[in-house]
């Protein structure tokens, strides 16, 4: 008997470490579900609730393919390796399948497990899944790891031309079901993991099923990505893919992503307009993450990618700080995003840099609180991806911003947000508001009072008192 351990990857179609798994024999699945770690991790509610509710369609697609589910709580991933062991013994286990992921804290946990396993001759396979390229092997010209995105997206798109990778051949249903009563299947409910209920309506914008992911992806290609170079910029058009999500926790693979963006040429790399360039860097981004999280494992231990910049003076605000997080900081760009991401558990990608560069800059905040608060209200929360955004608008990662350069969050407003329909949508109270006040509704001395608050700082003050920190710390 084959186990394949599944972890942020619950689809069956282009599962690698399953479709590898079944050319050595029958297969049972194993789910492994970590609260407490989860929470170290610091995963969103709603984040936990979508893998959970993928869970379940996990368990129904695999019982049609005579795979049975077992599922354990294992509160602490320090407990897993002994658990693992005993459950390859328990069941007469030939070899552990899985497919890589790329943390530092999941690379150790898998380690000790690959260890535990020697112990009893079970072999311990790990197989390429979450990102286009193995870890480690996209390299310049001095054998090291790229630390700039230009550069590395090159390298990659010269893989590309050589070689599109390849969605799998479907998964054979097994001829015999393997029926042991010891195998337990029960799905928990958020409640007895120590979690509160998510909002239903929250739920319906995040439906689970990879023919759902898999129809998402192909209406995007087909209604979307032309245009996609000039509507992803706009938080109140429906210019984005949207499919972050089913990436993240692999509803959708990347192979499969890959494959309908080349379609029209049977998998050939090939670019015919700037809508699929443009959307294939943003792969490649997640891509180009991915890879830095693992080169430079210093990144996942809360530490800037630029070590220099360690000495940055960020200020303590508490009141700014929460002002920030629930939208209350009298800049209506900024207080729309984050109203959008605590109601839907998303936020659009500019207006996430807005909101980054804002906490970071022009309040002084640092980097790594805004960080963890995106991490705890996202349900695509990615760590690679959140960690690279976030250090990117901080100054303080790859192919980050310089320290001088800084979003003006009202002519951002103005330019992505022109009519302000994404503000009135996210901040109510400025819906009488015409498309020239909305963006900044006390610029006028002689505004009416709003019931919303006004700035709760200067933008062109705090922009110089920013220069002036990051240039006093020689970053």
């Amino acid at each position: 008997m084959q186990l394949v351990w599944f972890r942020n990857d619950l689809r069956i179609q282009d599962h690698t470490a399953l479709y590898f798994a079944q050319q050595n024999g029958p297969c049972m699945a194993l789910v492994i579900l970590s609260p407490a770690q989860w929470k170290l991790h610091q995963d969103a509610p709603v984040k936990i609730d979508f893998y959970l509710r993928q869970l379940a369609e996990l368990k129904v697609a695999l019982s049609k393919l005579n795979i049975p589910l077992h599922i354990q709580i294992i509160p602490l991933w320090d407990d897993i390796p002994a658990k693992i062991e005993a459950l390859c013994q328990h069941f007469q286990i030939k070899a552990v399948h899985c497919n890589i992921e790329n943390g530092w804290n999941e690379q150790q946990r898998d380690q000790s497990v690959a260890t535990q396993l020697t112990k009893i001759n079970c072999p311990f396979e790990q197989y390429t899944d979450r990102t286009i390229f193995p870890l480690h092997t996209i390299r310049n010209k001095s054998d090291q790891p790229y630390q700039v995105f230009s550069a590395f997206k090159k390298n990659c798109i010269e893989q590309l031309n050589i070689c599109v990778p390849q969605v799998l051949p479907e998964i054979e249903v097994q001829s015999v079901m393997f029926i042991d009563d010891r195998i337990n299947s029960d799905i928990p409910s958020l409640d007895e993991l120590g979690l509160e209920p998510i909002n239903s309506s929250v739920q319906q914008l995040w439906p689970v099923g990879e023919h759902i992911a898999l129809n998402l992806l192909e209406e995007f290609i087909a209604s979307r990505l032309m245009q996609y170079d000039q509507t992803r910029d706009f938080p109140a058009i429906e210019g984005t893919s949207q499919l972050s999500a089913y990436l993240n926790i692999g509803i959708l693979s990347i192979r499969q992503c890959l494959d309908a963006l080349f379609q029209a040429r049977q998998g050939h790399f090939y670019i015919e307009n700037s809508g699929q360039q443009f959307w294939l860097n943003e792969l490649l981004w997640r891509e180009f993450y991915q890879h830095v999280m693992a080169d430079f494992p210093h990144v996942s231990k809360h530490l800037p990618f630029k070590r220099s910049t360690q000495s940055i003076p960020w200020l303590q605000d508490d009141d700014a700080l929460n002002a920030w997080k629930y939208g209350q900081t009298g800049i209506p760009i900024v207080d729309a995003g984050m109203r959008q991401m605590l109601a839907t558990g998303w936020m659009h990608n500019r207006v996430r840099m807005i909101c980054a560069m804002f906490l970071a800059k022009n309040l002084l905040i640092d980097w790594r609180l805004g960080e963890a608060w995106f991490m705890q209200q996202l349900i695509d929360g990615d760590f690679a991806a959140n960690n690279g955004g976030w250090q990117w608008s901080a100054s303080t990662g790859t192919d980050s911003v310089p320290y001088f350069r800084i979003f003006n969050p009202v002519s951002q407003s103005q330019k992505f947000d022109a009519q302000g329909d994404y503000i009135r949508c996210w901040v109510p109270e400025l819906a009488k508001c015409d498309a020239k006040q909305i963006h900044e509704p006390y610029a006028n001395a002689s505004t009416v009072e709003l019931n919303y608050p006004r700035p709760i700082v200067d933008l062109k003050i705090s922009r110089q008192r920013a220069i002036s920190t990051f240039k006093m710390a020689n970053v």
